[in-house]
């Protein structure tokens, strides 16, 4: 059997354990998924009249799911930094090293599955935005597959830091404290404000991050608003944050395995 063939064979079955111990505990991704729904509802119902400045909790709801969206993804990877530092503390992963197995496919098997739940949790809190009213019928079909494209590529980048911040903690609890500023992220971003709303000073903080570029490209992908430079921004945070995550990733790993 070819490198290429065992590699793909044992992704897979990486693949396959990822996701049955995912079915197995589903608390995990569940209790993750609690906060971006609860955001929503929360500023919909109970803020969206005041946040949207007089234009209405319609409007409020535009604005705020694909924000919404993209915490979801920050939210949801957390588990994946609990996921890996669970099998590198509990022996798994030294076992895994003593068979026969293509090396690299330990850590693909938690990234697909880690990005396949986290687009099945992107898909549960934008049918909740649906539901409450959200609507893109300004859209075209490019512009949903550019969205896409984006969701997929942002979940991809942050995955490959969860992975690393899992394999840099101690323990499982650790590694939830160090993956702690992707939930708090989308929270200094322009997701539930625009930015010129925000204070002088703090408005770079908000600006220079991956999220909000991120956020208004996603925006204006559903809602057919102009995007700027944020596209571009977008894509840099994304393809930086993945290669470092990579092999950062890849560096501790090596490193344990010594």
């Amino acid at each position: 059997m070819s490198t290429l063939s065992l590699a793909v064979r044992d992704s897979s079955t990486m693949l396959r354990r990822n996701l049955l111990h995912a079915r197995r505990y589903p608390s995990l991704t569940l209790n993750l998924l609690l906060t971006p729904v609860m955001l929503l509802l929360l500023f919909v119902y109970i803020f969206g009249d005041t946040m949207s400045g007089g234009a209405g909790r319609d409007a409020y709801i535009a604005y705020i799911v694909p924000g919404i969206l993209l915490m979801t993804i920050g939210s949801t990877t957390v588990g994946t930094a609990v996921s890996v530092s669970m099998d590198m503390n509990e022996g798994i992963i030294a076992r895994f090293r003593t068979m026969a197995i293509h090396r690299g496919s330990i850590l693909f098997g938690h990234v697909v599955g880690s990005v396949l739940r986290t687009l099945m949790s992107v898909v549960v809190v934008g049918a909740v935005g649906v539901a409450m009213g959200f609507r893109s019928t300004d859209a075209t079909v490019l512009e949903w597959l550019g969205a896409l494209g984006l969701l997929v590529l942002f979940t991809l980048a942050f995955t490959w830091i969860a992975v690393g911040m899992g394999l840099g903690s101690p323990n499982a609890e650790a590694a939830s404290n160090n993956a702690t500023p992707l939930i708090l992220l989308p929270l200094i971003s322009s997701a539930f404000v625009p930015l010129d709303s925000m204070p002088g000073w703090f408005q770079p903080i908000a600006e220079y991050q991956p999220f909000t570029p991120a956020i208004e490209t996603l925006r204006g992908l559903l809602l057919g608003t102009e995007i700027g430079n944020s596209g571009w921004l977008a894509l840099g945070w994304c393809v930086g944050l993945a290669v470092l995550g990579y092999f950062w990733s890849k560096a501790q790993f090596d490193r344990e395995a010594k």
